[in-house]
């Protein structure tokens, strides 16, 4: 893999409604530069495939989508735009042309399609509304950006759509979700280079699940599974994160011990897969087999509290993470060979950290 030239990491700091922005050395050392105002319970972020733009959706009503130029040479974000969003987005991302934002919602069960100018503007009113399952909690295109898939956490499944780049609409496809079994609450996913495999985290379980993914209908069909969370973690499978119900008397369920995955990388040469558990407060490492999409599991590494996100540097020598209960985040190198992860220095950060993005310039 080619080494960096200028990278920047990016860090969404909800508590502080700010985005971090640090630059990354030659040897992973990160220095950090100025904040970004965003707005309360700032959260996921994406990045434009061009990599001029990166795209940051507030949480808090207004809900709201902010738009940044960055500039190549220093990592600065430059204000662009503010354009509404029609609910509490925790996982937006750009089709492949950059032309389309893409939002999940976990509280209103639905997906949206806003179109993206030139400008890097996104527009007010969406293309199009998709009601899906319950508590859909993350949208991507795969490789080929002809299909989307929206996971669903509370009804486990995985709404499959056709996606035209032309006018930017989603379809069913048929059928019209995959179906996974009861209590996996499937949260990310991210698929292989080749676009041969599909990989579900599950946020109850922390399992990830592999799905063979035909290119040419689009549809998954599931290979198997694989635990990221060792037994000596004493955890036990989790239960979906709901709103309380009013005047509902039941008492609440403790989770101390509950497993409560969140997010998931592949190391950008497909040999390592990445995961990270948040009740644990550890980041996993799966070996990947690229012929037949088997993953198998290796070590998990302790981390920041709380990991809701992290990001792996497009040469695959660092990971940066994050946590939600840490007011620092993480540099780690990443072995070539074995995966293995090395933390190399913890750096200042802001408060409710949840999102980490990494880009790079040649």
């Amino acid at each position: 893999m080619p080494a960096l030239s200028r990278t920047y990491v990016y860090v969404s700091n909800a508590a502080d409604g700010e985005i971090g922005c640090y630059r990354m050395q030659a040897d992973g050392a990160l220095q950090a530069g100025a904040r970004s105002k965003a707005g309360d319970v700032v959260g996921p972020l994406a990045v434009s495939p061009d990599r001029r733009f990166l795209y940051a959706a507030v949480r808090s009503q207004p809900y709201a989508v902010h738009a940044y130029a960055i500039d190549p040479g220093t990592g600065a974000l430059a204000p662009l735009a503010v354009s509404p969003l029609p609910a509490s987005f925790p996982y937006i991302s750009l089709d492949k042309t950059g032309r389309y934002l893409l939002g999940a919602s976990y509280q209103s069960n639905l997906v949206s399609v806003n179109a993206v100018g030139a400008d890097g503007r996104v527009a007010a009113q969406p293309l199009q509304l998709v009601p899906v399952g319950r508590n859909a909690h993350s949208v991507r295109s795969d490789e080929s950006n002809r299909f989307v898939y929206v996971p669903t956490l509370g009804s486990d499944q995985i709404f499959q759509f056709a996606f035209d780049a032309n006018s930017g609409r989603l379809s069913s496809n048929t059928p019209a979700v995959a179906q996974m079994q009861p209590g996996t609450g499937p949260r990310h996913f991210v698929t292989s280079a080749d676009n041969r495999f599909l990989y579900a985290l599950s946020e109850l379980l922390g399992t990830v699940t592999t799905f063979a993914l035909d290119g040419n209908t689009g549809l998954l069909s599931e290979i198997g599974s694989a635990s990221g969370v060792p037994p000596e973690a004493k955890l036990v499978p989790g239960a979906p994160r709901l709103a309380p119900k009013p005047n509902d008397s039941t008492p609440p369920r403790q989770r101390e011990r509950d497993i409560w995955a969140a997010d998931i990388h592949l190391r950008p040469d497909g040999k390592f897969l990445y995961i990270s558990e948040r009740t644990g407060s550890m980041l996993a490492v799966f070996s990947v087999n690229g012929a037949t999409g088997e993953l198998t599991y290796l070590a998990s590494t302790p981390t920041e509290a709380q990991p809701r996100g992290f990001a792996i540097a497009p040469d695959g020598r660092y990971l940066v993470a994050c946590g939600e209960k840490s007011e620092t985040i993480s540099l780690y190198a990443i072995d070539a060979a074995s995966g293995a992860l090395s933390l190399l220095r913890q750096y200042p950060g802001g408060k409710g950290a949840n999102w980490v993005e990494i880009v790079s310039f040649d």
